[in-house]
């Protein structure tokens, strides 16, 4: 899971931070991180440090996962979320009880194995 190419962004989520590519040929943000821009190809692209905000786009609550590490956490929100510099992000959604489109969240981190996951919370700010 992390190798050379990734090991900035889970360097960032160990400090608490996500990470995002932006390209500088057409300026588009894009996640998962990737070594070239899908929007115009370009290899012109550089890691950037989101702002954490996000809005929930789609969800689905799992009742049953039998695969590990699922299992032990369900139920669980699977979730999509639209970071605030445009990109949508598959994720799970924690601490939240009704859920609701364009609910706004914001990134926390979670243990899993050796690495920081970021998953998302409600933002009540």
């Amino acid at each position: 899971m992390v190798d050379a190419f990734t090991r900035a962004y889970w360097d960032a989520a160990a400090e608490g931070h996500l990470l995002i590519r932006r390209c500088g040929a057409c300026g588009r943000a894009h996640h998962y991180p990737r070594e070239f821009c899908p929007h115009c190809w370009s290899e012109d692209v550089a890691w950037e440090r989101a702002s954490g905000r996000a809005t929930l786009y789609t969800w689905s609550r799992v009742h049953r996962n039998d695969l590990p590490p699922f299992g032990a956490r369900v139920p669980y929100v699977a979730a999509v979320v639209t970071l605030e510099e445009g990109p949508r992000m598959m994720s799970e959604v924690v601490g939240a009880g009704e859920l609701r489109p364009e609910m706004a969240l914001r990134v926390v981190f979670r243990v899993q194995g050796a690495l920081q996951v970021p998953v998302f919370r409600p933002d009540h700010e």
